[in-house]
């Protein structure tokens, strides 16, 4: 763990990221107590300018970008993380599943992964949400039900090189049972690339989020990124900081977590970087 620890350090953007997302993560913590109340709710005159009354100024309903800013930072990461996760487990059992087992199993969970990568996955969240109405659960689901197919590949990519090693081999020749080789022995040996990847698909499913928001397609009861550029778009030559705001927390989001990603991979996989 510790040379874990010195190994993500040495990578100064992966420090420097892990710092932005920190702050991001503390300040969608204590969006309910710095700013309790409803971020929809308006809080001053349409349009103040930042640095006036309001730091980050007010948007055309008199609400503060700030609050708004602080309270979507929840959502944003809420909806990242736990769509991945979704993603991940799904992608988990059907690559392992399709990696360790082969022949039939691996032909028709592949065929069925492969089929979902032929449909545009922006596309397909579009219609999931349209069609089970704009909630956080469903717009959770649809970025999960988009998002698992490239790590799927993954996994079984994993769990086909792990399976012939000569200590699974050795597990198979002493009668484990398959899920005890599974969860025991490949599963935690393929961990990394695994966590890595979910990592930054993260990222993927904010900016997924953002632009389904951004089209109208998010929770209207739940204040967000994407919905603060929506609705600030038209107004963009008169109150420019309306999406300029939440755009760049969007990209410091994004940018943080990447640079994570990258610092994981160096930090698990060191030998890679010298390959």
């Amino acid at each position: 763990m510790r040379d874990f620890g010195r190994r993500f350090a040495r990578n100064r953007g992966a420090v420097i990221g892990l710092v932005i997302l920190g702050a991001v993560l503390g300040l969608g913590l204590a969006a309910p107590v710095v700013f309790p109340g409803d971020p929809f709710q308006m809080a001053g005159k349409p349009f103040e300018r930042p640095l006036g009354a309001f730091a980050l100024g007010t948007d055309m309903m008199g609400r503060d970008v700030l609050a708004g800013l602080a309270h979507g930072a929840r959502t944003s990461l809420l909806i990242g993380l736990v769509a991945t996760v979704i993603a991940v487990v799904i992608a988990t059992v059907l690559g392992g599943c399709a990696g360790y087992y082969g022949g039939r199993i691996d032909d028709v969970l592949m065929r069925f992964t492969e089929f979902f990568q032929t449909i545009p996955s922006f596309l397909f969240a579009i219609v999931l949400v349209a069609i089970l109405s704009p909630r956080i659960e469903n717009i959770i689901f649809a970025i999960a039900a988009v998002s698992w197919p490239p790590i799927t590949r993954l996994v079984r990519g994993e769990f086909m090189a792990m399976r012939n090693r000569e200590f699974v081999q050795a597990c198979v020749v002493l009668g484990m049972r398959d899920r005890a080789i599974i969860f025991t022995e490949i599963l935690p040996n393929a961990l990394s690339p695994i966590l890595v990847t979910g990592s930054l698909m993260v990222a993927t499913a904010i900016l997924i989020e953002s632009a389904l928001a951004f089209l109208g397609l998010g929770d209207p009861n739940v204040m967000s990124w994407g919905f603060m550029i929506g609705s600030g778009r038209t107004f963009l030559r008169t109150a420019w900081w309306l999406c300029a705001i939440p755009g760049l927390a969007i990209l410091l989001t994004v940018l943080a977590i990447n640079l994570v990603g990258e610092g994981l991979n160096d930090a698990l996989n060191p030998r890679l970087k010298h390959l």
